[in-house]
């Protein structure tokens, strides 16, 4: 079977490698090409263009940008024309991969859609369109599935991918010693972001925090996708780390956290890591989305369990003041985490996922 994978960010990388991953358990003939990262390409197959070209965030930047986004369309739909899959995966990015789907159902493609859009979140309807574009929708949050109930749909949860990644980390004791940590400090990880946008709106802020806790050890999670001198505004301090690619390891030992809200808030979680979720963009984008996005939370974790059990503070909320007296709070506090472990359970989603694909695919053969 050939398989046809777009992810368009990091963190669906990540998750559609795992896919991947479970899809050669469950299909020794498996060939793979896709749009991805570093992630899917250690799997095998043949990528054709990186998620590094595709990171767009914000309305204002996609507007921007409008002219690389539509070149790079054309290109995906005929490179897919070209090599005729079996199967489109299509993993969350939607703005594009709806697009693309429109596509590939006109030319007869079986479509899967792996971590849907968040159209919950905003302009709803357009789950009307998503179900005409797409075979099967594989949902990652639970409750995704009622949502797309009130459009007749019957849709699969499948697990959180998070959860997954979590419990395969095999965690490396020796990560203070290895990367020259202070022992006999708390730990407190930075996790920022992993595109410019979100380090040159935050970075300066979570400097001027890190004044107020001389007596703390701060380590940022870095991306080696983006270029060093972004975090430039936190590395003058003595009591800070830059750590490049280790999250998981850093999660590990923190003792509270500074998220940057997306998919990092539900891994900090899984750690169970106390957090506090921070957002800034730039005031266009931000005033646009205030008006479209119609969500009571901007965190994953708040929003699976539908209640606020991590403090967010969004774009003017994102203050030295805000977040010094929430970091001081979690350091004394912690954070109670076992709702939300509760609800989201335990299923292994990428193992899941490939299941229904192959379901599907036999189903269809018939």
């Amino acid at each position: 079977m050939k398989y046809y994978l777009i992810a368009g960010e990091r963190s669906g990388d990540l998750h559609a490698s795992n896919l991947m991953k479970a899809l050669k358990g469950q299909d020794s003939n498996a060939e793979f090409r896709f749009w991805g990262g570093d992630y899917m390409q250690a799997v095998g197959g043949e990528m054709v263009v990186h998620y590094r070209q595709l990171a767009f965030m914000g309305f204002l930047e996609v507007l921007l940008n409008l002219f690389t986004i539509s070149k790079l369309i054309s290109q995906c739909k005929k490179d897919i024309l070209v090599h005729k899959p079996d199967v489109l995966v299509l993993v969350d990015y939607g703005g594009f991969n709806l697009k693309i789907a429109k596509y590939a159902k006109s030319i007869g493609l079986t479509v899967v859609y792996y971590i849907s859009p968040k159209v919950w979140a905003w302009n709803q309807k357009r789950a009307y369109k998503i179900k005409d574009r797409v075979d099967k929708m594989l949902c990652i949050l639970p409750f995704e599935v009622e949502f797309y109930k009130k459009f007749d749909w019957e849709v699969e949860y499948v697990g959180n991918p998070v959860v997954e990644a979590v419990k395969d980390h095999k965690l490396n004791p020796h990560f203070i010693e290895e990367n020259k940590l202070e022992k006999d400090k708390e730990l407190v990880a930075v996790l920022p972001g992993s595109r410019k946008q979100e380090l040159v709106k935050i970075l300066p802020t979570i400097a001027t925090v890190i004044a107020q806790f001389p007596d703390q050890q701060f380590v940022v999670a870095g991306v080696n996708n983006l270029p060093i001198d972004l975090y430039e505004p936190i590395l003058k301090f003595t009591n800070v780390a830059l750590i490049f690619e280790q999250t998981y390891d850093l999660l590990s030992f923190a003792k509270a956290a500074i998220v940057c809200s997306g998919t990092a808030t539900l891994e900090t979680a899984l750690f169970k890591t106390p957090q506090v979720v921070i957002y800034k963009t730039s005031p266009i984008s931000y005033a646009i989305g205030k008006r479209v996005v119609k969500v009571k939370y901007m965190s994953l974790v708040n929003l699976i369990v539908d209640e606020e059990i991590v403090p967010e503070l969004l774009q003017h909320e994102c203050t030295t003041e805000r977040i010094t007296k929430e970091l001081q709070h979690l350091l004394i506090n912690g954070t109670d985490y076992k709702l939300l472990t509760n609800i989201i359970g335990n299923k292994v989603a990428s193992i899941e996922a490939a299941r229904n694909i192959k379901y599907l695919c036999q189903s269809l053969e018939l």
